[in-house]
């Protein structure tokens, strides 16, 4: 039976910056406005990390009965190593995405009810990602949803159910979290492009090969800075506070570009994480200002 060290390893919390980054951003966005609303806010926060959470566990099981885990360069998952059964990691998955669909239930009955489709479609895109006989995380398309569901849905999804409107801080927010966030994919599938390659998993690393994922990673740190110039250039200047970050993303992306593989590539994925929740605190702290 894990351990509850092992099952905090398991939920994966150096990736978690991703689901907590767009709530801010987009709570930042709604307050531009003069319409954060609190309980809300906390509540998109709760399906935010549980999604993510049960996403996790979701992988660490379907990868783990797939055999892809078995020889992997990062900490081992709870299935891949014995520490829990299938059975129980896809029963906490399942329950983390339980916790998600009735708090994002109670949003929806708050705000409108076309969000219990939105809601169900990104618990769809967590299983679906590794799960099911087709999983689309095995066919280069990870980085797309990623995007689509941790930048441009969680970050609007939240401005929307505080506002009942789409802003273009929000829009733009969710562009410049949605690069950050792939970024934190990009640099775990760089690091498993040997194994990844081995089991048969095609992730877009394994696709577009090492050399051009290393500079994808940088030019996704690029865009969202790029995003925060030209919001700064249509808003207020204030969120130019975003690029106080850009210091802790150098080191990362100095990193990926000199090579850095294996265990190194492990520190790379905690920074990318820490330089993406500076960067969204920042920012939020723009648009509140702003």
């Amino acid at each position: 039976m894990a351990t509850p060290a092992q099952w905090l390893e398991g939920a994966r919390p150096r990736t978690l910056p991703a689901s907590i980054s767009p709530v801010l951003v987009g709570s930042g966005a709604a307050a531009s406005v003069g319409s954060f609303v609190a309980w809300r806010a906390a509540l998109a926060l709760v399906v935010a990390l549980a999604l993510q959470i049960g996403c996790n566990y979701a992988n660490d099981y379907s990868d783990g009965i797939r055999g892809t885990d078995d020889h992997r360069v990062g900490p081992r998952r709870l299935v891949a190593s014995g520490a829990a059964s299938p059975s129980a990691v896809r029963t906490a998955a399942f329950a983390c995405f339980a916790v998600a669909a009735l708090c994002g239930l109670v949003l929806a009955l708050a705000t409108a009810w076309w969000l219990i489709l939105v809601g169900a479609a990104a618990v769809a895109a967590a299983w679906f990602y590794t799960g099911g006989s087709r999983p689309y995380g095995y066919h280069a398309m990870g980085e797309v949803s990623v995007f689509v569901f941790f930048g441009l849905v969680a970050t609007v999804g939240t401005t929307y159910v505080q506002t009942s409107r789409v802003t273009w801080p929000a829009v733009a927010g969710a562009i410049a979290i949605g690069a950050l966030t792939c970024a934190i994919l990009v640099a775990n599938n760089l690091r498993d492009i040997p194994t990844d390659a081995a089991s048969g998993k095609r992730t877009l690393a394994v696709v577009m090969g090492d050399h051009r994922t290393r500079h994808l990673y940088a030019a996704l740190h690029g865009v969202a800075y790029l995003v925060v110039a030209v919001l700064a250039a249509t808003t207020e200047v204030w969120v130019l506070l975003a690029w106080l970050a850009l210091p802790l993303a150098v080191r990362p992306v100095r990193q990926v570009l000199r090579g850095a593989e294996g265990r190194a590539l492990i520190g790379v994925l905690r920074d990318t994480g820490l330089a993406e929740i500076a960067f969204a605190v920042l920012l939020t702290v723009g648009l509140v200002l702003s």
